[in-house]
């Protein structure tokens, strides 16, 4: 064993329990207890989301945030906040258009809107930001981001020629899509839309039919939804000149990212490499001894794609050791770590029930963080 000089402390949230932050800060307090670590060693703390909801707590710190007034998820004003890394306007879709924005009993898909995303980029475009970072995880919408152009300029007409603003039970309403009046500093950005989810626009494994029932759609919405979506995209079709519907990731978040693709020049990328370049994750890795990360839970799952996989894989390329601290163990561990993993350590292995595990987060991480061995 030798003395470690520095790591890179990288973990996602552990859900239900603490955030990304609190998480780091205690495996940070715990390191600082370890005989195994040198008294001056270097420990970089990095909170760390794979693009979803909570992914602007754990990259931005409140000094680095603005707030603006904005449309929420069922049409009221609501107060949301969005931040920034160097040049990068970091805006996370759910905080204006999010699903726990309604209550349970209030939500419905068929008249949810992305209005407010729309005011949250220009309140950015506003502070003189022209990179944005849009997270499309926890969104409560499915009108394929009407609303959050027509909130950046454009317009939507009926057959009478009136204009609208699309939701997700008025696309097939849609004859005509104006771009005349489309914010033309969107013209000098480069938009990138984060998500962990391959999901295309339409059918079977789309926007709709995937996600809207948990949006609150019952089947007869889901169809009548899934009808004016595919309306709607042939339209985005005949404007911009490409099926920009079947693009893999265009269904989250209600199908955002579809304008944004269509006329903006956006790209599509996984949520944790998206979030790793923000971060500069590469740089902060350069003369590290071991990287620990860490989430509420780790499967199978959690290494395609998710946040323990892209830390994981961004080590790797530099020969670093990765080191996983977690709430439980849902796989078999050898056959996980046999993934690209160095070790993996349970707090509920520590913990007298899974309850005390989500109560006691904080504390349980920095006891095995204190005791944690390095080889």
């Amino acid at each position: 064993m030798h003395t470690i000089k520095k790591i890179l402390i990288a973990p996602d949230s552990f859900k239900g329990s603490i955030s990304a932050g609190e998480a780091a800060d205690a495996i940070r307090r715990g390191l600082q207890k370890n005989p195994a670590v040198a008294p001056d060693a270097t420990l970089l703390t990095t909170p760390i989301a794979d693009g979803g909801e909570g992914t602007l707590e754990a990259l931005v710190s409140p000094k680095s945030t603005y707030t603006a007034t904005v449309t929420g998820t069922g049409g009221d004003k609501t107060n949301a906040a969005y931040g920034y890394i160097g040049k990068t306007a970091i805006i996370e879709m759910a905080r204006a258009a999010g699903l726990t924005l309604v209550p349970e009993e209030k939500r419905n898909a068929a008249t949810a809107t992305t209005y407010g995303v729309g005011e949250l980029i220009a309140a950015a475009l506003n502070r003189g930001f022209r990179d944005i970072l849009l997270t499309a995880g926890g969104s409560g919408t499915n009108d394929g981001g009407c609303g959050m152009l027509a909130a950046l300029g454009a317009s939507f007409t009926d057959k009478s020629g009136r204009n609208f603003v699309p939701t997700g039970g008025t696309l097939d309403r849609i004859c005509a899509i104006d771009l005349s009046g489309l914010d033309p500093r969107l013209a000098a950005c480069t938009v990138t839309v984060a998500t962990d989810v391959k999901n295309p626009l339409l059918g079977p494994e789309g926007a709709t039919y995937v996600y809207a029932r948990q949006k609150g759609a019952d089947e007869t919405a889901l169809s009548k939804m899934e009808a004016g979506m595919k309306h709607y995209a042939a339209l985005i079709q005949q404007r911009c000149g490409r099926d920009v519907a079947i693009i893999p990731g265009c269904g989250a978040g209600g199908g955002i990212a579809t304008p944004l693709l269509a006329f903006c020049g956006a790209t599509i990328r996984s949520g944790i490499d998206a979030v790793l370049d923000a971060v500069s994750f590469t740089s902060l890795l350069h003369g590290a001894d071991a990287v620990i990360t860490g989430e509420g839970k780790i499967d199978r799952q959690s290494l395609y794609g998710k946040a323990i996989s892209g830390v994981a894989q961004a080590a790797a390329a530099q020969g670093i050791p990765v080191y996983v601290l977690v709430g439980c163990i849902g796989d078999d561990k050898q056959a996980l770590m046999d993934m690209g993993l160095t070790d993996i350590h349970a707090i509920g292995d520590i913990a007298p029930s899974s309850a005390y595990s989500m109560t006691h987060a904080g504390e349980l991480l920095e006891q095995v963080a204190a005791q944690m061995t390095f080889d």
